[in-house]
């Protein structure tokens, strides 16, 4: 649980909540009121890297902190739990799925990408039309790619995106799934659509026509692109989680002053049974979560696979987290749904957490699959 922490973490927690009240608050206030939105993330970004918080996310080789799962869920946590929209910017993008890019592919992708220089996007899903997954044929130091990716978010201003793609045996029946690193101004790449969700994200749809990439922009080898990819969303998966349980606790602290204020029916809501039963619901479910959470996070730093328990945390956060935001919606009233209302604006975030790093009916298919089918979780 998030009380069982150790000292390090303990001083991590409440210097993140200084940061919180100290920095962050008072730069959205000054977004409230009209300032540039570019200076304040500026100053967000100074501000977090002067308290260590900004590098994370980047690994000891590029002058990172280099945490553990457990220490990036606690402050991702604490973000999400103040609902202040420049907290997306207090940490730096991370290496994602070239975290272990060598050679030619870190000169040229890597470095850059760590550096500011280049924008990357990560391409799994494909849409539901397509006649088959993104593919590729082998033709001596290139490799031919060819079909689409949909929800590429940031897909549309990146320079380049990682994409899952299934690559076809060559003459001596070497291929596999791999990830490839494929730049967005190649000849046969096309930017079909261009879109926003609901929470704001912006995302493309991407096409590939015999797009012809150097060999050497295969991220590892044949057959590894599937652990890679799914050990770059087990991580975002985690993170999405905290995320949720942070929004839990926002939305609980926000209704728990809500109908302890003065009503005008005379009372304060809080003392009618009715609230306090879908109150205590609340409460209830917020507690499962961040039991889960804390958990699987620990299981990540242990070095067990961890697969089929982010898994189970991420659809069972994220749910619990709707739940939780809708009923705080029910018990604040209709000003709640008022566009900039901080619940409405909360309300969109959540539902998308659902879709985001796998849909919540396709990771229940896939954990009953990790089980029955590998033999793998635990509980």
């Amino acid at each position: 649980m998030p009380e069982m922490l150790p000292e390090p973490l303990v001083a991590l927690r409440e210097k993140t909540e200084a940061f919180v009240r100290d920095v962050l608050v008072p730069v959205e206030e000054k977004l409230a009121s009209g300032a540039n939105w570019h200076d304040l993330r500026d100053r967000v970004v100074a501000a977090s890297t002067e308290a260590g918080l900004f590098t994370m996310t980047h690994p000891k080789s590029y002058s990172g902190v280099e945490v553990g799962a457990l220490a990036l869920t606690v402050v991702r946590e604490i973000l999400a739990a103040a609902n202040l929209r420049v907290a997306s910017h207090v940490f730096a993008p991370g290496p994602g799925v070239l975290g272990t890019a060598t050679g030619a592919l870190r000169e040229h992708y890597l470095d850059p990408l760590m550096r500011g220089e280049k924008q990357g996007s990560f391409g799994f899903t494909e849409p539901d039309d397509a006649p088959r997954p993104t593919w590729a044929t082998q033709d001596g130091d290139e490799i031919v790619v060819t079909g689409r990716k949909s929800f590429v978010t940031g897909g549309a201003e990146a320079d380049f995106v990682s994409a899952l793609v299934s690559i076809e045996p060559d003459a001596e029946g070497q291929g596999g799934k791999a990830m490839v690193v494929i730049d967005l101004d190649a000849p046969g790449v096309t930017i079909e659509r261009k879109f926003r969700s609901i929470e704001g994200g912006e995302h493309a749809a991407i096409r590939f026509e015999e797009v012809r990439v150097p060999r050497w922009h295969v991220i590892g080898n044949l057959g590894e692109g599937m652990p890679r990819a799914l050990g770059n969303i087990s991580a975002v998966r985690l993170a999405l989680s905290a995320t949720a349980c942070g929004c839990m606790q926002w939305a609980i602290a926000y209704v728990t002053e809500h109908i302890q204020s003065p009503h005008r029916s005379g009372i304060p809501l809080g003392n009618r049974e009715g609230v306090r039963l879908r109150y205590a619901d609340m409460r209830i479910e917020a507690y499962a979560a961040r039991s889960m959470l804390y958990r699987s996070a620990r299981l990540v730093e242990s070095g067990e696979n961890d697969v089929n328990e982010v898994m189970c945390t991420k659809v069972y956060c994220t749910e619990v987290a709707g739940r939780i935001v809708d009923a705080a919606i029910q018990l604040v009233g209709g000003n709640a749904l008022t566009e900039g209302h901080p619940l409405e604006r909360m309300y969109r975030e959540v539902r998308s957490m659902r879709f985001a790093e796998g849909a919540s009916d396709i990771l229940r298919l896939n954990i009953a699959k990790g089980k029955l089918d590998l033999n793998k979780g635990i509980l």
